[in-house]
């Protein structure tokens, strides 16, 4: 019964959220809460789940796969595929996450992205920023929880982490596979990489 009645919540709210305009491609799929909030021209790809306290402006794109709760979602953004965004998170306007990408207590400045295979936690992202696939924001030191601030118009290289508590200055650079433990100032490229070694007619033994 409780199972039934859980189902006839679900086609109510997905009726109301079509009957509003809201896109849905295979409404029967995207689960909704009764608080959600949804603005104008929203698309929602199938096998979407949105949780609790969860508002979302005007002319977003949710895409397949994709797990929302607790998160405010503002207008010209772009969601998944596979992508989870988690309590206390507000993505600011133009911004994009891509598949695979994991947002918890964190703002994510207008314009910019995190497309792919990222962890982003504890942090502040300014405008128009660019994190590289595989960067993980290393956010829990074993006793707390500490902070990532990036300001405007940084580009983090991919496959980098950055141990915080840290700042990354406007308009720097991170390159690839860095492991950033220091600030960095404004403007500035910073890498932490290993020298290539290669051994010529090497034979394995």
């Amino acid at each position: 019964m409780k199972e039934l009645n859980l189902q006839k919540i679900q086609i109510k709210l997905r009726n109301k959220f079509l009957n509003s305009g809201v896109k849905m491609l295979g409404p029967e799929t995207i689960f909704f809460s009764n608080d959600t909030k949804i603005g104008k021209n929203v698309t929602i790809e199938p096998y979407v789940v949105i949780g609790k306290n969860v508002k979302i402006g005007n002319n977003v794109i949710i895409k397949s796969f994709s797990h929302l709760e607790a998160c405010k979602i503002e207008n010209k953004v772009e969601i998944g595929p596979y992508a989870r965004i988690r309590p206390d998170t507000i993505l600011k306007e133009g911004s994009k996450i891509g598949n695979f990408v994991e947002v918890k207590k964190s703002i994510v400045g207008k314009k910019s992205k995190v497309n792919h295979l990222s962890y982003i936690g504890d942090s502040e992202i300014g405008k128009s920023v660019n994190i590289g696939a595989g960067t993980i924001t290393c956010n829990y030191d074993g006793v707390k929880k500490n902070k990532t601030k990036i300001k405007d118009k940084v580009f983090i290289g991919s496959n980098s982490s950055l141990v915080a508590p840290i700042t990354i200055d406007k308009e720097s650079t991170v390159g690839a596979g860095s492991v950033i433990t220091k600030n960095i100032i404004k403007k500035s490229l910073a890498l932490t990489r290993s020298p290539q070694v290669e051994i010529r007619k090497y034979k394995r033994k």
